[in-house]
């Protein structure tokens, strides 16, 4: 047994990376695919993902393949929904992965990595949580780090577990933009007369709402952008009340200076539009991990969740803004005692916001 039980790569030459999780979660997984492809050049590269999250691997350069979950099939009938869950399992069984990385801490993920019989199976330690005999499912068990850690390392580490270590450059973020998305935004730009970097691209929502800037105060940081001659165009995602939030914002503000593009474009293209940004303005959600990686100048608003685990990466253009009146953040509640309502987040002033943009 080597020190600290690292196994032989040698005879790796199929790898599943499995990331069960939303779409930010799945897009800071990327630093995980260039080390192993730096380490393992000759290896097959795969991942498994839930199917929504695909536009955040799509086009990787170190990716052979991806494998996606359909969350519809949820609502599927039983036997119809089992039969589903038996086909991802049976294909990850006939890929004859020779390693499986788990980062997701679900069931799911666990499970597969059971049932693909890889001879290197890679999880973070479930403690008693889920199945019960869950960690005996992995060969390499990965210990939870008990203080605050970016997201990006704590993947890392299923990689230093079985002793690989990561460069510096391995550990850059990739959002991959494919060229017919980038012309579209530049066209939609020309046609409303916008032009590159003459925009403050602003994504003020997240589907989860406690973690949403209150409308009304964001009204005035638009307001005073717009004195200073500044065009803005604002995104969200298909929510109706992420929508209905950018509507009011649109209405109050009535000028011509304003793009609303919010529900009408796809995550390629809002990569696009953030990389062609003056600056943007936005919450802790999937926006702030685009902008990272594409380079993006920004503000980024945290209020419950952790800026250390979840802030900006590897971008030292893009400030973080969070309330110190409130010694009991980061909680990572969705608002104050379940209220839904975040007063740490609340209590940030438009006047602070405005000065960093």
């Amino acid at each position: 047994m080597s020190y600290g039980n690292y196994p032989s790569l040698d005879n790796v030459n199929k790898v599943l990376v499995i990331k069960l999780r939303h779409l930010g979660d799945v897009l800071l997984v990327s630093p995980v695919f260039n080390t192993l492809k730096r380490i393992l050049p000759n290896a097959k590269i795969d991942t498994y993902i839930y199917k929504e999250s695909y536009p955040m691997v799509e086009g990787h350069p170190c990716l052979d393949d991806v494998i996606c979950y359909d969350r519809n099939w949820k609502k599927y009938p039983f036997f119809k929904r089992l039969k589903k869950e038996y086909e991802i399992l049976k294909k990850i069984k006939n890929n004859k992965y020779d390693l499986v990385i788990n980062l997701t801490e679900g069931d799911r993920g666990a499970l597969a990595a059971k049932f693909s019989k890889a001879a290197i199976k890679v999880g973070f330690d479930p403690k008693e949580s889920g199945i019960k005999g869950k960690r005996k499912f992995y060969t390499h068990l990965i210990k939870n780090c008990p203080t605050p850690r970016h997201s990006v390392e704590k993947n890392l580490d299923s990689l230093r577990r079985i002793g690989i270590n990561p460069t510096e450059e391995d550990k850059e973020v990739k959002f991959v933009i494919p060229k017919e998305d980038e012309e579209y935004i530049l066209n939609l730009l020309s046609e409303n007369g916008f032009e590159k970097k003459g925009y403050i691209l602003i994504h003020p929502s997240s589907r989860w709402r406690f973690k949403c800037y209150p409308k009304e105060k964001l009204l005035i940081v638009c307001k005073e952008l717009l004195k200073r001659k500044e065009k803005l165009i604002f995104t969200a995602g298909n929510d109706d009340y992420e929508k209905e939030m950018i509507s009011y914002l649109e209405e109050n503000l009535s000028s011509s200076s304003v793009l609303n593009l919010a529900g009408k474009i796809n995550l390629k293209k809002l990569g696009a539009l953030l990389l062609h940004s003056k600056s943007m303005l936005c919450v802790d959600t999937v926006t702030l991990h685009m902008a990272s990686s594409l380079k993006t100048k920004g503000v980024v608003l945290f209020g419950p969740t952790s800026e250390i685990n979840w802030g900006p990466w590897k971008n030292n253009q893009i400030s973080v803004i969070i309330s110190p009146m409130f010694s009991c953040r980061p909680c990572g509640m969705d608002g104050c005692g379940g209220s839904k309502i975040s007063d740490c987040l609340h209590s940030i002033q438009p006047e602070e916001i405005i000065i960093k943009l």
